[in-house]
């Protein structure tokens, strides 16, 4: 959508292509969250939240403009923002407490191979394509995954009765305001609250440096556009493979560590990427380039098996998916912050200088983990979990 907006559009309008999508992830996955709580239909909400992400698309094969677009864009994200909560909760409650890690990584390994797939793909499908057949046949593939969520087993058991009407209404309502006197502490278990502060600042470094990388790479380092997707693309082929090793590490040695490590490796990539432009060749600032992706890949793999399965470790089975949304929440927050701020510091200090400042963030969220942070998941001496 960025390619089609940008043709008829602003760089600002593009900007918002990105912005609205964390906006709608920002707000709407801890609503959809707690329906799934509160009803304790899981895969219910799973499929309702894909089939409505799916219908959202086919509009865009007849809208035109930017306005039109950025408008279903913003529907498909509060539609798709139920998506990874739901599957996240179902994927820690199949893994129980002693294999959580790995069947967290596992679905994280098939995402990154989606991603890696779909980024690949979404170049030569613009340029073969008109913009009405690829929007079909991303919404073709939205129905593939409603299918496909038809046969998931949510391992959760249902025995609760399900609030309807106004009761169902002021449930959720509850859930995402709640106060003091009607129970908050289920958000400070082993320092929760503390894990969602650092995400956002960890999440504003990435995701605002990230947003900046194909110009700096192209007009900074002097690459290729080509060696640039190369580059880009690094990061969820690592992520292949490192979500599900780290996601098995975590089950035997612990959440707190792994999550510390992931942050530190933010914000090592932040400035590994602002040191490429030192050297003198454009062969080697792509290879130090490339480094800071696969910094970046091992760093969000290790970051999102251990957080989930921290959230997991310490969330009551009634509230799981909701504060599962919460990251998300908290990852959106830093989407929309992230960008345009780091956008304005390119523009005033250079990028190498904000991305440097940006790495700060994620050291700090780094040593709040270490210090706040409480373990969830402590193995036995002899390296394997224990219930």
């Amino acid at each position: 959508m960025a390619v089609y907006i940008g043709r008829d559009g602003t760089p600002l309008a593009v900007s918002l292509v990105f912005s609205v999508f964390f906006l709608g992830q920002m707000v709407f996955a801890p609503v959809w969250g707690a329906i799934a709580d509160v009803t304790g239909r899981r895969r219910g909400v799973l499929i309702a939240s894909s089939a409505l992400a799916a219908l959202a698309i086919p509009p865009l094969t007849i809208v035109e403009g930017v306005w039109g677009p950025l408008a279903f864009r913003t529907l498909f994200a509060v539609f798709a923002a139920g998506f990874l909560p739901v599957m996240f909760t179902i994927m820690n409650e199949r893994g129980g407490t002693t294999n959580r890690g790995r069947e967290v990584g596992l679905f994280g390994s098939a995402a990154a191979i989606g991603s890696m797939f779909g980024r690949s793909a979404s170049g030569p499908l613009i340029d073969l394509f008109v913009r009405e057949s690829v929007y079909i046949l991303i919404a073709i593939l939205g129905a593939f995954v409603v299918v496909a969520c038809l046969f998931v087993e949510d391992p959760t058991p249902n025995d609760r009765e399900t609030e309807t009407g106004e009761p169902f209404v002021t449930a959720v309502r509850d859930r995402l305001t709640p106060t003091p006197s009607g129970g908050t502490t289920h958000l400070h278990v082993n320092g929760l609250h503390w894990l969602y502060v650092a995400s956002f600042l960890r999440n504003t470094t990435v995701l605002g440096v990230t947003s900046l990388l194909p110009v700096y790479f192209v007009s900074n380092l002097a690459l290729s556009a080509v060696v640039m997707g190369v580059i880009l693309a690094i990061n969820p082929a690592v992520q292949v493979v490192g979500m599900y090793s780290f996601g098995r590490l975590s089950d035997v040695r612990g959440r707190k560590r792994i999550i510390t490590g992931g942050l530190v490796g933010s914000g090592a990539f932040a400035l590994v990427v602002a040191g490429a432009s030192f050297l003198p060749t454009a062969p080697a600032r792509a290879v130090v380039a490339g480094a800071g992706l696969i910094i970046l890949g091992v760093a969000y793999s290790g970051l999102q098996t251990g957080v989930i399965a921290f959230i997991g470790d310490v969330a009551p089975e009634e509230y799981e998916s909701e504060l599962i949304g919460f990251r998300s929440t908290a990852r959106g927050f830093g989407g929309v912050v992230g960008p345009p701020l780091f956008g304005v510091g390119a523009t005033f200090v250079g990028y190498e200088a904000t991305f440097a400042v940006a790495s700060l963030l994620s050291f700090g969220s780094a040593v709040l983990v270490a210090r706040r942070l409480v373990e969830s998941h402590t193995p036995d001496v002899t390296g394997e979990p224990v219930d």
